[in-house]
Parts: structure tokens; C-alpha cells; sequence
């Protein structure tokens, strides 16, 4: 019965690992629930089990067999195509070999003469495939890795190093047990011995899919941050346009009473009032009609926007544009790159006590790749953790640099590339599109 029940183990282990190597190269059906893919690890491990018990005595039958069984199952779960499907399964299928090969191979040099496993005790033979599935664990988790999108992998490298340890150590725990299992004198003992192996095994694989979870909370979490900043710009965005929409009517309303005005003053020849009623009207106007033109009405609004609260914080504001009327850029995107980019420039410039000053460049070239960069002044201390940028404002400790992320999501979208330096007293960031 504990023989069973340690195959039927090592059965469901294998294809949680086969389950995991597809979703490193498919996306599951959108109207797959969770409890689906419980369902089809549950269908694959009975036929596995079923395939081991009566195909035993016919190794390439049950190989060819269980091959059929994962390009079918994975079709229907996947929706993929039955040649991809097929492909994979081979490609699992060579894992699991490679990975029972270099078990084999190992024992064989470092603590056994070949054939002992067949001829000798069965616990090290047992241990021995306990320890070609957890290699092949590792396989997996490399591959998911290296192939799945990085954009929306919460986990850094190191922090990935870290995760490796425990498969790692878990390894080299059963190899230690392979070493004395020829040591072991009784039932009881070599039951242990399984409990232990077994036991580390579902640690794996539940420290796997807790992290897996957590990663999936965050990239929700991290998704739900920048739905909500571009909700905040967006609105920031339109109470600009109607603000400037409302001076633009009290403009038309007043500039029918300077018109009155004026034509009193001609018609009672006060023409030297009216040359100084004339220059008062031409320094407002100047004044208030700093108005930015890129043939591109989102990025019109906020620059305007931004410009005018650069100058009411007596910031200079250097500015580089052309045409931008054929920019391929969403206009949510364009609301999170500009407005974060600017929002930072004018808030980090704001804490300077001497130099305040932005430069911004946003120009379409002839070869059709759009440059956007920022570089402005600052005081405060820039904070890197880990070679991404924190924020440094003691006021809000949560954003934690969700703006910088926010800009470089928009920017990996569109396959671009970024740079993000500092020197002394001077930030730059330059994007290409």
C-alpha cells in the first residue's frame, strides 16, 4: 500500500511539472477557472497511473502512449494547436530523460557500481527517481524563467536566486540519503526516509505556487496602481482642457470690451491713452497665450498644462517639439508617459532652493522613431534599491517609484528603450520609441 501511495505521489509530481512546462510557452483559455487545471492534473495522473500499471512490460508502447496523453490533454486545456502540442510533449518527455540520465549517471559514478540499482536495495532506486524529479523541477522553473514575459515578473534576479536554494538544498538532501541508504536496516527506517523525500518534495511545490500567487497579487496590484494613475491624469488632464476652454471664452468676452474700449478712446482722439491701453493689452496677451503646438491634441494639452504650472512655480521650462500628428502612441499611454515624466521633473525641481529648471524633448524623427526625454534639476537624494529607483518622499512612502515603473511598462509595450541617469544636482531620462 505505501509503495502505491509513493507512486501515485511521484505520478502527480511529474505532471504538476509537465503542467508547469507548458504555461512557460501557452496561456490557458480565458474561460478556464483554477479548479480546471486541478481537473486536468487530476485526469493526467490517472492516466499516467493507469499507463504505468498495465504498460509496464512494453517501455517505448507506454512512452509513445504517454506522449499522446499530454498532446491531447494539453490541446484541450491550452486551445493550442495539435503540432505545437506535440512538440512540447516531445521536448517534456526529453527533459524527463535528460533528467533521469544525469541521476543515473551520478550515482552510477559517485556511489554506485553500475547495475547495483537494479540488483540491490530498493529504497536507493526509489530515492533515486524522487531526485531525477526534483532535477527535473529545476529544468522547469529555469525555462519558466528564461521564457516567460519578464514585464510581468515581480521577482528580480536575486531574488530568484534565493527561491533556487530550497530545490537546491532539497537535492542535495536526498543525494545525501542515496549516499547511507545502503545503511538502513529496517521497514520503519526506510519509510522514514521516503516521509522525508516526499515530504520536501510538496514543500517545493507548495513554496512554488505560494510565490506564484504572490507574484500574480502583485502584478494585479501593480496593474490596479497604474489603472489608478492614469485615472489621475486623465482627470488632470481634462480639468486642464476645460480650464482652458473657460479662459478662452472670458477671453472672447473680454476682448469685446477692450474692443469697445478702444473705439471710445479713437472717437474722442485720446490717441495717447490709446497707444498705453494698447501695449497693456498686448503684455496680457503675451502673458497669458504661451500656448504649445504639436498638431497632436493630448500632448498639446498636457505640455500647455505642465507649462503653465512650471511658470506659476517660477521654473524654466525649456522646450524641443515638431510635429507629432503621427505619433502611434495610445492616448492613455501618452497620459501616463507625459504626465509622470513631467509631474516628477516639476516636483523634484520644486525642492530646489537656486536652479529650477526642466528640458523636454519630445520630437518625431524622419526614420520614424520618437524621442521623449526629460532632464531637470533636483535636491533631494535620489534612492536605488536593487538598480530601481525609489521614491524619496517622506510624505508618500507608499508610491515607492510607481511612476518610474509606470513609464517603463509604456515603454517596454511599445518595444522601446530607456536610460535613466544622474549626476550632480541633474536627473536624466531618455526614452526611444
Amino acid at each position: 500500500m505505501f509503495e502505491w501511495i509513493s507512486s501515485l505521489a511521484l505520478v502527480i509530481f511529474e505532471v504538476i511539472c509537465c503542467v508547469m512546462f507548458f504555461e512557460s510557452f501557452c496561456k490557458e483559455q480565458e474561460n478556464w477557472k483554477k479548479w480546471h487545471k486541478y481537473v486536468l492534473i487530476g485526469i493526467q495522473t490517472a492516466e499516467f497511473f493507469a499507463c504505468g500499471m498495465f504498460l509496464s512490460q512494453w517501455i517505448i508502447i507506454k512512452q509513445i502512449v504517454g506522449v499522446l496523453m499530454i498532446v491531447i490533454n494539453m490541446c484541450v486545456y491550452f486551445g493550442i494547436s495539435i503540432p505545437k502540442s506535440g512538440i512540447l510533449s516531445v521536448l517534456y518527455t526529453s527533459l524527463v530523460w535528460g533528467a533521469d540520465y544525469l541521476v543515473y549517471a551520478g550515482n552510477s559514478i559517485m556511489f554506485s557500481r553500475a547495475g547495483e540499482v537494479q540488483s540491490g536495495y530498493a529504497l536507493k532506486g526509489n530515492l533515486l527517481v524522487i531526485c531525477a524529479k526534483l532535477i527535473l523541477f529545476v529544468f522547469i522553473i529555469l525555462i519558466r524563467r528564461r521564457f516567460q514575459n519578464k514585464s510581468s515578473d515581480i521577482l528580480n534576479d536575486a531574488e530568484w536566486v534565493k527561491f533556487f536554494a530550497f530545490p537546491i538544498f532539497t537535492i542535495l538532501t536526498v543525494s545525501g540519503m542515496i549516499a547511507v541508504s545502503s545503511g538502513v536496516k529496517n521497514q520503519m527506517q526506510e519509510r522514514v526516509m521516503y516521509l522525508i523525500a516526499f515530504g520536501m518534495v510538496v514543500m517545493n511545490i507548495f513554496v512554488y505556487y505560494l510565490i506564484s500567487d504572490i507574484m500574480e497579487h502583485e502584478a494585479k496590484l501593480h496593474e490596479k496602481e497604474i489603472l489608478e494613475m492614469q485615472e489621475k491624469n486623465q482627470v488632470e488632464l481634462y480639468h486642464s482642457m476645460l480650464e482652458h476652454y473657460e479662459q478662452q471664452k472670458r477671453r472672447s468676452h473680454e476682448f469685446k470690451n477692450h474692443i469697445l474700449c478702444m473705439e471710445t478712446l479713437a472717437r474722442e482722439k485720446q490717441y495717447d491713452e490709446l497707444v498705453k491701453y494698447l501695449n497693456q493689452i498686448s503684455e496680457q496677451i503675451v502673458d497669458g497665450d504661451r500656448q504649445i503646438d504639436t498638431n497632436h491634441i493630448i500632448v498639446n494639452a498636457i505640455l500647455n498644462a505642465k507649462y503653465n504650472e512650471a511658470v506659476k512655480k517660477n521654473i524654466l521650462f525649456i522646450l524641443r517639439v515638431n510635429d507629432l500628428s503621427k505619433l502611434q502612441i495610445q492616448n492613455d499611454d501618452l497620459v501616463v508617459l507625459l504626465a509622470n515624466l513631467l509631474n516628477n521633473a516639476i516636483e523634484a525641481c520644486e525642492s530646489c532652493k537656486e536652479k529650477r529648471q526642466i528640458k523636454f524633448r519630445f520630437t518625431r524623427e524622419k526614420d520614424g522613431t520618437t524621442i521623449l526625454s526629460v532632464r531637470n534639476t533636483y535636491s533631494r537624494p535620489l534612492v536605488f534599491q536593487q538598480d530601481e529607483l525609489k521614491t524619496s518622499k517622506k510624505d508618500q512612502p507608499e508610491e515607492h517609484g510607481v511612476g518610474v515603473k509606470n513609464i517603463i511598462k509604456v515603454v517596454e509595450k511599445y518595444n522601446g528603450s530607456y536610460v535613466i541617469q544622474h549626476d550632480t544636482g541633474e536627473f536624466y531620462i531618455s526614452i526611444i520609441l
